[in-house]
């Protein structure tokens, strides 16, 4: 049986490729499944420093699955509960992504759309080919992207956010670039090479350094300014007293490569 995420390893990066190319990579209960066991498993793996997500096929995303959706509608007195366990298993999947230790970099194409969307947002950073299209488009079959919403609002501006989940309309990739959900913009053909690239430029930075920054970048941007710095101070403080720093500071100056384990 084909994974429906497909693993390999390149070195320290991980590619992560959503498989299901005939539903779009729909974020099936399966889909779903196969992303958590992926996150927990990256999650223990101290030889992995970066983590790119991409979808095969025509699509990166395109949300949920609907006709899986209909059927667990269609359970007698089962629909609350169905729906209900798997907006909470979504939610928990989005969520691993920003505890996990190493930058996530999702590789877009094609649309990513509601779910499909909240996936990209829920993403570090992302890379996205220049026809790509994104929305949070499920107002248009009468269902409020409300989950989507929440990753979504955290990083585009409300006004825009607001718009695109009461109007459907979809934007492309140079207006995504423009309000802050993906971080570059390509031709379709230089993607992968793209993406790579960010990753293997994070991927030579001191693992320890990045893995202690992204716990600290999430957990001050929830804090108010004196609280954030103080907590970034201890954090910095920790840092610095790494062997690794150390070794760092003195490259720098004497004008060398580190020397890092």
């Amino acid at each position: 049986m084909t994974d429906l995420v497909e693993f390999e390893k390149r070195g320290a990066i991980a590619q992560l490729t959503l498989n299901s190319p005939g539903t779009l990579n729909a974020l099936s209960d399966a889909m779903l499944a196969a992303l958590a066991d992926r996150f927990s498993a990256l999650a223990a793996d101290a030889t992995v420093k970066v983590v790119v997500l991409k979808g095969a096929g025509k699509a990166f995303c395109a949300g949920h699955d609907l006709k899986e959706m209909q059927a667990g509608r269609a359970a007698p007195d089962q629909g609350r509960a169905y729906f209900a366990d798997l907006f909470t298993r979504c939610a928990a999947v989005m969520q691993q992504i920003p505890t996990l230790p190493q930058p996530v970099i999702a590789q877009v194409h094609g649309i990513a759309t509601a779910a499909g969307c909240q996936l990209v947002a829920s993403c570090d950073l992302a890379v996205a080919a220049e026809a790509t299209r994104f929305g949070v488009n499920g107002v248009n079959i009468g269902l409020f992207c409300s989950t989507p919403m929440v990753a979504l609002s955290r990083v585009v501006p409300r006004k825009v956010a607001f718009e695109m989940l009461t109007t459907g309309e979809f934007i492309d990739a140079a207006r995504a670039r423009e309000v802050g959900l993906v971080n570059r913009v390509v031709p379709h053909a230089e993607l992968e090479t793209a993406t790579t690239a960010l990753a293997e430029t994070i991927a030579a930075k001191l693992g320890a350094a990045v893995k202690v920054g992204k716990r600290a970048f999430y957990e001050q941007i929830e804090m108010d300014q004196a609280a954030a710095y103080a907590h970034a101070g201890a954090v910095m403080v920790d840092n610095m007293l790494f062997r690794d720093t150390a070794e760092g500071v003195q490259a720098f100056l004497e004008k060398r490569k580190p020397d890092w384990a």
